[in-house]
């Protein structure tokens, strides 16, 4: 019997259709934040918008959804089945004294219906509401303001090709509380004032402070920082932010714009109008004008959590400080007086330096989230970069063209960092499958190559 009723605390999440394989990682995150565990024992069809969880309490439930951005709302399921009859059977074997407290006569309530890949008519929907007679509802309708609103919801299955006559799932559940969706339009790049070439959107911004599991009160670092785009998500979420970049004019604000149609950026564009735009200065520390391939920062831990979208070489070249030895034609002017010689700095040294500052930098169980560039035909989980400190936690795929990618890695601090860790990877003979990374530029733009010549070839058939 305990087991039963174990069961019956269930929750159906009904979310997004996009960013698909990141789903997942950022659910799963955002449970443990909240102090629960994701069961093997979930019915997940990955791909499906409807996903029945199993969550200790209603609290839990909620503080899920004030901070997801896949998940559109979350009901406590009464009743769930393959057909109409199974659905109705599972209601009636819902125990009622779990129904009751929002049947009352003194409340009022509406029901909802939700269709995926069908559209029904009202006619349609009124016949299956009251289809539901039989639930022992006592309160009156109300359609604008109720106490309770429930929701059926149908699943007519993932292909638009073919909808079948009948849906595949159906569920029925209370609303308890929706997701964050609004925050992408909210935090719109379209309506910041201070943008670049590569700043992140807003929707992957969240779901990275999300796979970070960014907590009121952390402290949150960006390496490689640009306009601060990654700083802002992290804020929203109660986190004190800083970063640094080597590009002198994008610290400050200053040189040309990013915008169309703005020739110079004005007085008020820079990383701390961001957060000042979005009433969340006050989380701001600083960002520093600083080479993250060199040591900046005293040893021990300081962060609990790194977000990063390093430069790859399409639209911002990754760059470190050279020496005085180098050539003169390495001299670059940032503004009227700030110069400085720089030299390349290959991927895959990005992101070994950036798993040794994580492993040295974070608190232990502090996470570490970045984006890996991809080159598919030659792609493999061995060249993920590995630390003996950082553990894989997700790997998630997003495709940038038919033979590039790049991956939004989640890794978290798992072993304290000591000097013998530093240069780890360089004994376990696993370096040189790292070693593709650096020529990702060439075989991104050898396929942007080849793919204008076969148009061109199209084209003239």
């Amino acid at each position: 019997m305990a087991l039963a009723a174990a069961a019956l605390r269930r929750y159906l999440l009904l979310l997004a259709q996009e960013h698909l394989e990141f789903r997942l990682p950022e659910i799963t995150s955002l449970l443990s934040l909240c102090g629960g565990q994701f069961s093997g024992e979930q019915e997940i069809r990955v791909n499906s918008p409807f996903w029945i969880l199993n969550i200790p309490s209603e609290e839990m439930a909620r503080g899920l959804m004030k901070r997801t951005v896949c998940a559109k709302s979350i009901f406590e399921l009464w009743g769930h089945g393959r057909s109409a009859g199974e659905l109705y059977a599972s209601l009636k074997n819902y125990p009622t004294d779990k129904m009751l407290p929002y049947l009352q006569s003194d409340s009022t309530y509406k029901i909802h219906i939700h269709t995926f890949n069908k559209t029904l008519t009202q006619a349609e929907k009124i016949k299956k509401i009251d289809a539901l007679e039989f639930l022992p509802f006592k309160g009156k309708v109300n359609l604008k303001n109720p106490q309770h609103i429930f929701w059926i919801l149908e699943d007519y299955g993932m292909n638009p090709n073919d909808v079948p006559e009948e849906p595949i799932h159906l569920y029925f559940g209370r609303w308890i509380a929706d997701g964050q969706r609004e925050l992408i339009e909210s935090y719109s790049v379209k309506k910041r004032h201070f943008i670049g070439n590569t700043s992140m959107d807003a929707c992957l911004s969240f779901i990275m402070a999300n796979h970070a599991r960014v907590k009121p009160n952390d402290v949150v670092y960006d390496p490689f920082v640009g306009t601060g785009g990654l700083l802002i998500s992290s804020a929203h979420f109660g986190a004190y932010v800083c970063g640094a970049d080597i590009d002198y004019n994008t610290i400050h604000g200053l040189g040309k714009a990013s915008r169309k149609n703005q020739k110079w950026r004005g007085p008020d564009e820079n990383i701390r109008a961001n957060l000042r735009q979005y009433g969340l200065e006050k989380y701001y520390l600083d960002a520093l004008v600083a080479d993250s391939s060199r040591p900046i920062w005293r040893k021990g831990v300081l962060f609990d959590a790194i977000i990063t979208d390093p430069p790859y070489g399409i639209r911002e070249a990754p760059r470190r400080m050279g020496s005085q030895k180098e050539t003169v034609k390495s001299v670059e002017r940032s503004t009227e007086n700030h110069f400085f010689v720089s030299s390349s700095y290959h991927l895959s040294d990005i992101f070994f330096d950036l798993l040794k500052f994580a492993a040295e930098h974070l608190v232990m169980g502090g996470r570490l989230v970045y984006w890996l560039p991809i080159y598919r035909p030659e792609y493999t989980e061995e060249i993920i970069p590995r630390h003996p400190c950082l553990k894989l936690i997700s790997n998630c795929e997003q495709m940038l063209s038919s033979h590039t990618s790049r991956r939004l890695i989640t890794m978290e601090k798992v072993k304290e960092f000591k000097d013998q860790d530093e240069n780890s990877y360089l004994l376990d003979g696993q370096y040189m499958p790292y070693r593709g990374h650096n020529s990702f530029r060439e075989k991104y733009f050898s396929g942007v190559t080849k793919r204008i010549a076969k148009e061109e070839k199209d084209n003239q058939k």
